[in-house]
């Protein structure tokens, strides 16, 4: 799942996604309310499936990022969710605050397409081949 609110990042990332070692759905939401109502299967993302990673951008419209992993790492239902930060944001205070939350990782989203292409390239290497993930049905 990507949470971020710049359609051009979900449109590359996705891209980049799909061109990847490991089959993946991506379900992405452009708002943090949007993000907990996806994760909470409420409304109209009643059937939605709980994704295997949250890729979250700090700033968010609505709620932020911050506030969305607070309540992610919180819930006990979701809490066991890896959340990756992935921001434009390079302060020791973001990052520091994001770890504090219980952020899995964070990666500064890099300013030029094959930094962030490369960078999706990493996310998905580590989380979907090199880790292993809790399923929903061990939850």
């Amino acid at each position: 799942m990507i949470v971020d609110d710049n359609p051009a990042d979900v449109d590359l990332a996705c891209e980049a996604l799909s061109q990847g070692t490991t089959p993946t759905h991506v379900s992405s939401v452009g708002d943090g309310a949007e993000a907990i109502a996806f994760l909470k299967r409420d409304g109209k993302y009643a059937s939605a499936k709980h994704p295997h990673l949250i890729v979250l951008d700090l700033n968010l419209p609505r709620k932020d990022g911050r506030s969305v992993l607070a309540e992610v790492k919180s819930d006990p239902k979701l809490r066991r969710t890896p959340v990756v930060v992935f921001s434009t944001s390079r302060a020791p205070r973001d990052i520091t605050s994001s770890f504090e939350l219980g952020a899995n990782s964070y990666v500064s989203k890099p300013g030029d397409l094959e930094g962030f292409l490369s960078a999706i390239g990493a996310i998905e290497r580590f989380w979907f081949d090199c880790a292993s993930l809790p399923h929903e049905e061990d939850e």
